[in-house]
C-alpha cells in the first residue's frame, strides 16, 4: 500500500511539474513578408516560444542555410538542398527584419499547458545534431510545411484532416505568379523553367508551403483540445512590423500573356524597322539587325540551356515535363555568331549563308511554339505556358520571315561586285 501510495505521488507531482512548465510557455508564429534577395521573395514563417520563468524568447527557425556550405551552389544547381533547423534569440531576428524592412505578423496560439510542453519539446528535438538537417523542397518540405506540420502535432492530427481534402482554387504555378508579378523578367523565367507538374490543382493543406497561407489558415482554425475543449486555435494577431513601399502579395495572380505579347510586339517592330533600314541601303541597319540577332539568341539560349539541364539532369521534380524544351532550346545560342557574322561581313555569300541559318534557327523555334500549342489540344498536356510562348513567338516570326527583301539586297551586293570586277 506505502509503494502504491508513493507511486502516485511521485506522479502527481511530475505531472504538476509538466503543467508548470507548460503554464510558462507562450507558442506563437511567426510569419514574416518578402524580403529583397529572390530567395526571400515568398517570405518566411518560424516558431516562437515564450518561456516566462527563464525570461527568454526563442525563435525556432526551419529555413537556416549557409553560401558557405560545402558544393552549396553545386547541389542547388541540382537539386539537392540542404536546409537546417536551429534556435535563436526572438529579439534578435526582429532586429534583423526590422533593418530589412520585412513585416512580421505574430500568431498568438491557445493551447492547453501540456500541448504548449509538448510543442516545446517536439521543437527541442528537432534541433539536436542528428535532427536538424533536411532535404529542402520548395514546395512540399521548407520552413512553412514544417510549422505547418508542428500546428498539426498540437492540435493532434485536426488540422490537416480539415484541409488536406480542400481544394484551394490555386495551382502552384499560380501562388509563385502572385508573388512574382513586379518583376516581368524573373516571373517569366522562373515559369518558363517550371513545367506542367506544378498545374494541377492543389489542396489548401499544400498551399501551406507559403508562410503567408499558414497564418491565414491559423487564424480560421478551431479545434478540440486534449481535455475535449472546442478553441480558437488563434487568441490573438499583432502586426509587429509593416514593411514600407514593398510589391504587395496578389489575392489572385494577373494574367501575364498580354503583357509579354504587348512587348514581344514592340521589340519585333524595332527589329523590323532594322530590316527596313538596311534595305534602304542605310548599312547601320543590317548591324543592327546582326546585333539583335545575337542579343536574342544569346538570352533565350542560355534560358533554354538551363531549361535543358533542369528538365534532364537536376533533381527539381518540379521542372520535369516541361513543353518548352520544344522551343525553347540551346540551339538558340548559334544564334551568336550567325548574328554577328550577318552584322559584320562583307562577303556576299557568306552574308547570305548567316541569313540562310539564322532564319532556319528561328523557324525551328517558331514552328516548336506551334507545336506545343496543338499538343495543349490533347488531355496529357496542360501546361500553362502562353507567357512563355507569346514572348518568344513574335520574335521568332520577325526573325525567320523578315518583313524585307533581303534576297534583292543581296542581289545588289553581287551586281555591285560584278560592275567591278569588270570594270
Amino acid at each position: 500500500m506505502n509503494r502504491k501510495i508513493f507511486i502516485f505521488i511521485f506522479l502527481f507531482f511530475l505531472g504538476a511539474f509538466v503543467f508548470a512548465q507548460g503554464e510558462n510557455l507562450t507558442i506563437k508564429i511567426a510569419v514574416v513578408g518578402p524580403g529583397d534577395p529572390l530567395y526571400f521573395w515568398w517570405g518566411h514563417i518560424a516558431l516562437i516560444i515564450d518561456d516566462s520563468a527563464a525570461g527568454r524568447s526563442y525563435f525556432y527557425d526551419y529555413g537556416i542555410f549557409s553560401f558557405d556550405n560545402e558544393n552549396f551552389f553545386t547541389n542547388f544547381a541540382l537539386g539537392r538542398l540542404y536546409y537546417s533547423c536551429g534556435v535563436s534569440s526572438t529579439e534578435r531576428n526582429y532586429d534583423v527584419y526590422r533593418k530589412t524592412n520585412r513585416s512580421i505578423v505574430i500568431y498568438t496560439l491557445d493551447l492547453p499547458p501540456e500541448t504548449r510542453a509538448k510543442v516545446r519539446d517536439f521543437a527541442q528535438i528537432n534541433i539536436l545534431p542528428e535532427n536538424r538537417d533536411y532535404f529542402y523542397h520548395h514546395f512540399k518540405d521548407n520552413c512553412s510545411t514544417r510549422i505547418r506540420d508542428i500546428i498539426d502535432f498540437a492540435a493532434d492530427g485536426q488540422f490537416k484532416r480539415q484541409y488536406e481534402n480542400q481544394t484551394g482554387g490555386f495551382t502552384l504555378r499560380d501562388h509563385v505568379r502572385r508573388y512574382t508579378w513586379f518583376s516581368p523578367t524573373v516571373d517569366w523565367l522562373l515559369n518558363f523553367w517550371m513545367g506542367q507538374v506544378i498545374d494541377n490543382p492543389v489542396t489548401i493543406w499544400e498551399d501551406m508551403f507559403l508562410p503567408a497561407e499558414v497564418g491565414r489558415r491559423i487564424d480560421e482554425f478551431y479545434y478540440t483540445d486534449v481535455n475535449g475543449q472546442r478553441r480558437k486555435l488563434v487568441s490573438s494577431v499583432e502586426t509587429v512590423l509593416k514593411a514600407v513601399n514593398r510589391p504587395g502579395i496578389l489575392e489572385k495572380p494577373l494574367l501575364q500573356w498580354p503583357r509579354e505579347l504587348a512587348f514581344s510586339i514592340a521589340l519585333s517592330a524595332i527589329f523590323s524597322f532594322f530590316f527596313f533600314l538596311y534595305a534602304r541601303k542605310i548599312n547601320a541597319g543590317r548591324i543592327l539587325a546582326g546585333v539583335s540577332v545575337s542579343l536574342c539568341g544569346f538570352i533565350f539560349g542560355v534560358a533554354g540551356l538551363f531549361l535543358y539541364f533542369l528538365t534532364f539532369i537536376s533533381n527539381h521534380d518540379y521542372t520535369y515535363q516541361n513543353i518548352n524544351i520544344l522551343f525553347g532550346t540551346p540551339l538558340l545560342l548559334a544564334l551568336i555568331p550567325f548574328g554577328i557574322g550577318y552584322a559584320f561581313t562583307k562577303n556576299p555569300q557568306k552574308l547570305l549563308k548567316y541569313d540562310a541559318l539564322s532564319r532556319l534557327v528561328w523557324l525551328l523555334a517558331a514552328a516548336g511554339i506551334f507545336i506545343s500549342m496543338a499538343l495543349k489540344l490533347l488531355p496529357a498536356f496542360y501546361q500553362d505556358n502562353l507567357t512563355d510562348q507569346m514572348l518568344l513567338l513574335p520574335i521568332a516570326l520577325v526573325f525567320a520571315f523578315q518583313p524585307v527583301g533581303l534576297k534583292q539586297v543581296i542581289d545588289r551586293y553581287i551586281k555591285r561586285n560584278k560592275e567591278h570586277k569588270w570594270a
